[in-house]
């Protein structure tokens, strides 16, 4: 699958048109028998696409009004914390990663590289996360993410993560 472009012209990780965003291969209930978060930091709420080799995906983080950033970030104009979208890109790193083992490992992610913020994400809005693995052994990762809203690149970043259990 190659990059295509968003609708602000900046490549794409992954070819968008390719995948039907509105599919839901795996649920919350079935991201939690390989992903450890829980309650509020569980972030992801669905896979929508999964390369059979485990290196790529794509899923989807519905933002609502009650989740426990919207009252403070920032009063009468909720904007979804550009560390959230990070953590729900690295979720999705840690599912890919954690997809290849028959019992999934604790994963945490140890660094963020060039992370740069696009495009406010609010209440309503489906973030859809991008993420292309580049360097994978049994204890690290390294994927590339992106986060997509309306079309637009909300945020993209490089993170490397590892096994901690």
């Amino acid at each position: 699958m190659g990059p295509a472009a968003s609708s602000t012209g900046k490549s794409l990780l992954l070819d968008l048109a390719a995948v039907n965003l509105n599919n839901r291969l795996y649920d919350r209930t079935y991201i939690e028998r390989i992903n450890a978060h829980r309650g509020h930091m569980a972030l992801l709420d669905s896979i929508v696409w999964l390369s059979p080799d485990f290196k790529e995906a794509v899923a989807v983080k519905h933002n609502r009004a009650d989740e426990f950033w919207v009252p403070g970030h920032f009063p009468g104009r909720p904007m979804l914390p550009g560390v959230i979208m990070v953590e729900a890109g690295a979720q999705l790193a840690a599912f890919i990663y954690n997809c290849r083992f028959e019992k999934p490992k604790l994963a945490a992610f140890t660094r963020i590289n060039e992370c740069t913020f696009r495009s406010a994400v609010t209440v309503g809005d489906d973030l859809y996360l991008l993420c292309k693995e580049t360097k994978f052994n049994p204890r690290r990762f390294i994927t590339l993410l992106q986060g997509i809203v309306n079309g637009k690149i909300a945020f993209e970043a490089e993170i490397a993560g590892m096994a901690i259990d």
